[in-house]
């Protein structure tokens, strides 16, 4: 897969996962998919994103960097919410937070196979738990 077809498709799966459209998933992501190298498998993978989704009602994922060295993704991406209850373990409790996600993912045949992430949780404790 050629690097801007690749980037081209993983903005389609971001704007996927921002209208929720759990049905069109597949298209992106891969039956077998491992997330931080646990199988979770694409119904594991839908139902880790809906329970992020119910937690954060207003969840929007931006792209504020992007490489692609096919078949890798490394992306930055940033969240500006305000979760319902607990974040990370801390408890945000509709405060509006803003955090970082730094995500590598790995396609094989035009979909995500492998996912590792690593979110500043940090960032979020520094938001909510300052005095």
């Amino acid at each position: 897969m050629h690097s801007q077809t690749l980037k081209d498709t993983y903005a389609a799966y971001i704007a996927c996962l921002n209208r929720q459209d759990w049905e069109a998933l597949g298209d992106f992501v891969g039956d077998d998919v491992r997330y931080n190298g646990e199988r979770v498998g694409l119904a594991g993978y839908r139902q880790m994103l809906e329970r992020d989704f119910c937690a954060i009602p207003d969840l929007h994922f931006v792209i504020a960097q992007l490489i692609a060295e096919p078949p890798h993704i490394a992306a930055r991406l940033t969240f500006d919410c305000t979760p319902t209850g607990e974040l990370f373990e801390v408890p945000v409790n509709g405060r509006r937070v803003k955090f970082t996600e730094n995500v590598f993912y790995t396609f094989e045949a035009g979909r995500i196979v492998d996912v590792a992430s690593v979110i500043d949780k940090a960032a979020v404790a520094a938001q909510v738990l300052k005095p």
